[in-house]
């Protein structure tokens, strides 16, 4: 009876990969040629990376947040000047309208 493929009662075959048992070089492949065996090293620091990010999530947002409100406020400020400033130049077209009615009334009598 061959039951190649089948596993053990120990160890049973299955059909998903991260249950099943490494696999390892044979001799007459060349070194370097298998992928290298995965340490969750990595996945632990990229885990805490992601966590540490997570937490800074809030704070970038915060400043994100305040960022765009000084822009709004900068923005603002320049329309409230554009507006004080165009109200001034009106005032000033004005009194040089009244100097010049002034001066041709004068020049008249």
């Amino acid at each position: 009876m061959n039951l190649t493929g089948s596993g053990t009662i120990d160890r049973p075959s299955t059909h998903e990969p991260q249950k099943q048992d490494p696999m390892s070089t044979s001799a007459n492949e060349p070194s370097g040629s298998a992928t290298p065996v995965v340490t969750t090293i990595g996945a632990t620091a990229s885990r805490k990376n992601r966590t540490l990010e997570m937490q800074l999530i809030p704070e970038a947002m915060a400043r994100s947040h305040m960022h765009e409100r000084l822009r709004e406020a900068e923005m603002e400020r320049r329309a409230l000047r554009l507006m004080s400033a165009r109200r001034l130049q009106r005032r000033a077209e004005r009194a040089s309208q009244r100097a010049r009615r002034a001066l041709a009334m004068a020049v008249m009598q």
